[in-house]
């Protein structure tokens, strides 16, 4: 059995976890989503990464997910935990010192997109509901959007990714291979230039724990499994 520390993209909200809880134990694990204080500008990356030891503190068997922007904390939280292994789903995968700010434009991440829209024939204007919920089921998305909007405050984007190197934990890289914020070539090219790595590709958009729960589930159970 395995412990899943599931740490949510921008806004923070634990409850962008909550189809994949169930599955993951339904599958025998545990499983522990890190609500993050995503509007609060006095708390940014150490912050973050205090709540999410935390909130493993005790538990065996650790898998650390990060979601999206997640991935800037993630590595952070390995480096201080006994973790098995680390997914990055979606991510943001950082590069020693940079910020979550500067990120954007030196992986190209707007042309990519744009490039992305143009030949699915969309607009490259960013919609939230045309980018990111695209895929998601219906009553998914108005659950989410009846919540209201959680923003991401802006001192995270500003602090420099403080480790010197990767942490020394077995990394895959999941992506949604039709994630309009970061399109599959996109990801590709990050993965294989910061960390070496190959992308496993699995159906869906950016937001995959809403869209292809049971999948997602899936695949983190298979990654543990193929870890023993």
């Amino acid at each position: 059995m395995a412990t899943f520390i599931l740490i949510p993209g921008a806004g923070g909200a634990a409850y962008y976890w909550h189809l994949v809880v169930p599955e993951l134990r339904e599958l025998g694990h545990q499983a522990i989503a890190v609500d993050l204080p995503g509007a609060d500008e006095s708390a940014g990356l150490p912050e973050y990464v205090d709540l999410v030891v935390e909130a493993a503190a005790g538990q065996q068997g650790l898998v650390v997910v990060g979601q999206s922007i997640g991935g800037f904390t993630a590595p952070l939280a390995c480096a201080r935990l006994d973790a098995k292994l680390l997914v990055l789903v979606n991510p943001m995968i950082p590069k020693p010192g940079e910020t979550a700010g500067s990120w954007w434009a030196n992986t190209g991440q707007a042309a990519a997109a744009a490039k992305k829209a143009s030949q699915d024939g969309r607009s490259a204007d960013f919609d939230l509901r045309e980018d990111f919920f695209h895929d998601v089921p219906a009553d998914v998305t108005e659950r989410v959007f009846a919540g209201g909007e959680q923003p991401e405050a802006d001192v995270v984007f500003g602090q420099p990714w403080p480790l010197d190197a990767w942490p020394d934990v077995p990394t895959r890289v999941l992506q949604g291979v039709d994630d309009r914020l970061f399109p599959l070539e996109f990801q590709r090219r990050n993965a294989k230039e910061r960390l070496g790595l190959d992308v496993d590709e699995m159906p869906g958009g950016h937001l995959l724990a809403f869209s292809q729960p049971k999948e997602l589930a899936s695949r983190l159970d298979a990654y543990w499994q193929a870890t023993h």
